[in-house]
């Protein structure tokens, strides 16, 4: 039995998850702060009753034990993300890089020859402060994803640091040269 997918999920007050288990075979929960939904993999049975939902396997084929936590740790998340929502936080680091914007808009002094523009989708939201990245919204997927793509830009490098990290990140630093 797979030990994250036999936990309860326990639904917090303002929350309603709808259970479709017919064609559509989704989850679908809706929060303070928007709605989520996900589809369910056939191997897997989502069921809601005294204020929990359950995840069990159909049976224990290899397909049906991985999907069984994933769906477990997926309806989670949606739950998490309608009512506390997910940011991560990035940090820009380099001589004469500047950061500014806000909502969906973001617009970067990387070091190259122009500016770099990046505009986030629909449901995430960015802030910045001085040299800080906030990216924030109720899909942790899409929020995850944003922040990646807002690295990617300009990733930190290995001798000076210099780049856009995440905020819990550290940088393995590599001595430069020594001369004879």
């Amino acid at each position: 039995m797979s030990r994250i997918g036999k936990l309860p999920i326990q639904i917090p007050a303002g929350v309603t998850i709808t259970v479709d288990s017919g064609a559509a075979n989704k989850v679908v929960v809706q929060g303070p702060k928007g709605t989520l939904e996900q589809f369910i993999t056939p191997n897997v049975k989502v069921t809601q009753e005294n204020g929990e939902i359950a995840v069990t396997r159909n049976d224990d084929s290899k397909p049906a034990k991985s999907e069984h936590g994933l769906m477990r740790a997926l309806i989670n998340n949606m739950v998490v993300g309608v009512t506390k929502g997910f940011e991560k936080k990035l940090e820009v680091s380099g001589v004469g890089f500047r950061v500014n914007g806000s909502g969906q808009n973001l617009e970067m002094s990387l070091g190259f020859s122009h500016p770099v523009k990046y505009v986030a989708p629909a449901g995430v939201n960015i802030a910045t402060d001085k040299m800080n990245i906030t990216v924030s919204g109720i899909s942790k997927q899409q929020v995850g994803q944003t922040a990646a793509e807002i690295r990617a830009l300009k990733k930190p490098e290995p001798y000076k640091g210099k780049g856009i990290k995440y905020a819990d990140e550290t940088i393995l630093r590599k001595s430069g040269k020594t001369g004879k």
